[in-house]
């Protein structure tokens, strides 16, 4: 029911879209990479080599004047770097369209990059939240005779380096495998012989680029496999990758993702983070050793165990319920680490019941119990909470919180225990919907 999935495409999803077959719909959003702006990618791709338009960034509106006069002439585009799919059909909030603009001057880029700087886009990937545009990013305008899609990513089904090829570049990549299969090119790399002059030149010729862009489209593919495997990179796309009207081979526009787990040595990569464009409940959480994501349902999950708590989500859809957050505390399920969840949980004004679903094994059930009920006596929690505590000493603990006498309910049962959530989650939103006490409608 449940399953991370990127932002953006992965080979799995393409491959579904290609072949017509219904993909699993992605409801989690993992974040087990790190993104960063475009700015960050083109600079990152220049050392290797790899052409991209002239550009830089700005902060101020008077420095997006400043950078259009030294890149000159009198075509060249502004982006708002903002973390997100669909700048250029996104919305400001205040009324500006497109996070994406052509412009012919420097006033053009200082008028912009005022209304764009300090406010928030709107895009298909953000939500009705939005996110805030704190850069512009102005770079000189190039015309593509040609343009081109190419990604390279980790594929989890051959386990291995993936590059996704498309004739049909500047378009939603799934988009154009949902409606023109055959314009997608796979080519599996192996991990021990990389990019071969043949597989990058065979891919360069496949797409379509002239003669004369054969040599230096075989070189980029082959530079962009070089910064994938070089930087822990997830994944790279470069859409659209174009030959120009002057037979150049350029990124235009490059989204690259890395992994978490090698952070420890990609420290440089790591410092370009910004957590501006990161849900600050989320961060919090990171900093606390939680793992956490927002949903949009109204019960609150507390688990030790990111199977348990795929699970636990999974029991509460399938009992009319929605979950409103993933929330995976770890092995341990401290009653700091309790503590900490339960203000991200209660954080959230549409959460109506909280499901607590701890297995006790490297700590014991009571001592789960003592910090649970210490943790909604401190918050003084009126939100109904079930508890299914298992594992060593089980029975204490639900001895401890049945004598408690705050609003926790210990239910041994998962299936019970889904179903009293989903129950209490109805029944809270029906009072305040009719401004009648909770503890009438709970028996309480």
């Amino acid at each position: 029911m449940y399953k991370f999935a990127r932002s953006r495409p992965s080979a799995a999803a393409l491959r579904a879209a290609k072949q017509n077959t219904p993909a699993r719909s992605s409801t989690l959003q993992q974040k087990r990479f790190l993104s960063i702006h475009e700015y960050l990618s083109a600079n990152l791709l220049k050392t290797y080599g790899i052409g991209v338009p002239k550009g830089e960034v700005a902060r101020t509106a008077a420095e997006a004047e400043k950078i259009a006069k030294n890149i000159g002439g009198d075509d060249m585009v502004i982006k708002a770097q903002v973390l997100a799919g669909g700048r250029g059909k996104g919305t400001f909030d205040n009324g500006l369209k497109g996070g994406v603009r052509v412009i012919y001057s420097p006033t053009e880029a200082k008028m912009f990059a005022d209304q764009m700087i300090g406010h928030k886009l709107v895009t298909k990937q953000t939500g009705a939240a939005g996110r805030l545009c704190n850069t512009v990013y102005i770079c000189e305008r190039k015309f593509a005779r040609r343009e081109f899609y190419l990604a390279i990513l980790m594929d989890r089904q051959s386990q291995a380096p993936v590059i996704i090829a498309s004739s049909q570049g500047g378009m939603d990549i799934e988009t154009v495998a949902k409606e023109s299969p055959e314009a997608i090119i796979t080519t599996n790399v192996d991990i021990h012989k990389g990019v071969t002059d043949e597989i990058a030149r065979n891919i360069a010729t496949d797409l379509g680029f002239s003669e004369q862009c054969i040599e230096d489209a075989k070189s980029i593919i082959q530079k962009l496999y070089k910064v994938f495997m070089e930087k822990d990179a997830t994944q790279i796309e470069i859409n659209p990758l174009s030959e120009t009207s002057d037979h150049q081979v350029l990124a235009m526009d490059a989204k690259l993702t890395f992994d978490d787990n090698a952070e420890f040595r990609q420290k440089e990569v790591f410092s370009w983070r910004d957590r501006t464009q990161e849900d600050a409940d989320e961060v919090k959480a990171a900093e606390s050793g939680l793992n956490f994501i927002k949903l949009d349902g109204d019960i609150g999950c507390l688990v030790n165990g990111a199977g348990l708590a795929m699970a636990t989500m999974d029991i509460i859809k399938l009992n009319g319920g929605s979950p409103a957050n993933f929330l995976d505390v770890g092995g341990g399920a401290t009653p700091q680490a309790i503590k900490q969840a339960f203000d991200l949980i209660t954080s959230d004004p549409k959460v109506t019941a909280i499901f607590v679903n701890i297995f006790g094994g490297i700590v014991r059930c009571d001592a789960i119990a003592q910090g649970l009920i210490s943790v909604v006596q401190s918050m003084n929690l009126r939100t109904p909470i079930v508890a299914r505590l298992q594992g060593t000493n089980m029975e204490l603990a639900a001895k401890l919180i049945n004598e408690s006498g705050l609003k926790i309910f210990s239910i041994e049962d998962l299936q019970s225990a889904a179903e009293k959530s989903v129950q209490f989650s109805k029944v809270v939103k029906m009072a305040r919907d009719i401004d009648v006490g909770v503890e009438f409608n709970l028996g309480l």
